[in-house]
């Protein structure tokens, strides 16, 4: 496959994920700002937005308007719901020749419909909205699921995809590493990774932030799970390279660091789990970055970055 559409089929996973789950967090957000009193909008928004890498804006204060103004509608913030819709729609138009023509009408009819979805949603508030990408970004899932060949394209796409997943749900468990133990903060969270209904099935409705981050991080059954995302990584990694370094054992750069962050997950005592729980998340948000760093110049980049240096050259 040819490296710019490998590039792009990653890329898309990666962003249709995001919008995905930004959606998702900033849903529960809003619902949370709205009904309970007690919370700051300010200090929830301007927490928000730091899970989610968005620069605050400069303003003396943020409310829910203005944060969804932020994270759903900035067209020029590549993190917003909006941002990842366009670069998702984008990189799937120069792709056309490897992606399913049922997975390009869904994009394209997603990107055709969020100027309506969002003058409406401004409004009669965002829920409708993030209700509406939740939903399109299932079927996307979907129709890449029914549509596409098992090949390297859906390699690809499953890897930033998972990627993308083990990345923000990190992002979410660091918002709350400060709470108490029985905060109802940690339901937020279970609730913005979609995890709440099969939590409370795991563990019988009991509720503290030890099982939360077990279940978040390390359950093994849960596709949004950590370990299940860097797993799946792993996995198509694996699949992309089979013969790489078989006889010496030798691995490239992005399968070792994967292999290296599953494993501390995988080994670790239960608990041990929540022992500096911040240097631990914030360590494993680094392998990801850096997980991401080497697929792309392994795959996507033939050579290293040319940098000019010396005389500067006037025109």
């Amino acid at each position: 496959m040819l490296a710019r559409n490998a590039e792009s089929l990653y890329w898309i996973g990666r962003y249709v994920e995001r919008a995905d789950d930004t959606s998702r967090i900033l849903n529960v957000s809003v619902h949370q700002l709205l009904e309970d009193a007690t919370v700051d909008p300010d200090h929830a928004s301007r927490q928000l937005l730091t899970v989610l890498g968005i620069p605050a804006a400069e303003v003396e204060s943020l409310d829910v308007w203005k944060l969804t103004e932020l994270v759903a509608y900035a067209k020029d913030n590549p993190a917003s719901i909006v941002g990842s819709i366009n670069s998702a729609r984008e990189n799937t138009r120069g792709a056309r020749e490897v992606v399913s023509t049922e997975l390009w009408e869904c994009l394209n009819a997603t990107w055709n419909a969020v100027p309506d979805r969002q003058r409406y949603a401004r409004r009669a508030g965002p829920h409708a909205f993030l209700s509406f990408v939740e939903e399109r970004a299932a079927m996307f899932a979907g129709l890449a699921d029914s549509t596409m060949s098992r090949d390297d394209g859906w390699l690809f796409m499953v890897l930033g995809r998972s990627i993308e997943r083990a990345d923000m749900i990190v992002r979410l468990l660091l918002s709350r590493v400060s709470d108490r133990a029985s905060s109802p903060g940690w339901i937020t969270v279970l609730r913005s990774a979609g995890a709440q209904d099969t939590y409370l099935r795991t563990y019988r409705g009991a509720l503290d932030a030890g099982r939360v981050v077990q279940f978040l991080m390390r359950d093994t059954l849960f596709p949004r799970s950590v370990f299940h995302a860097l797993r799946q990584a792993e996995d198509c990694l694996q699949r992309l390279d089979p013969g790489g370094g078989a006889r010496h054992n030798e691995q490239s750069e992005a399968l070792r660091e994967l292999g290296r962050a599953r494993s501390e997950l995988e080994f670790l005592r239960p608990s041990d789990l929540l022992d500096d729980l911040p240097r631990r998340l914030g360590s494993l948000q680094t392998s990801i970055k850096d997980i991401g760093e080497s697929v792309s110049m392994q795959y996507f980049h033939t050579s290293p970055w040319v940098a000019w240096s010396g005389a500067e050259v006037s025109l």
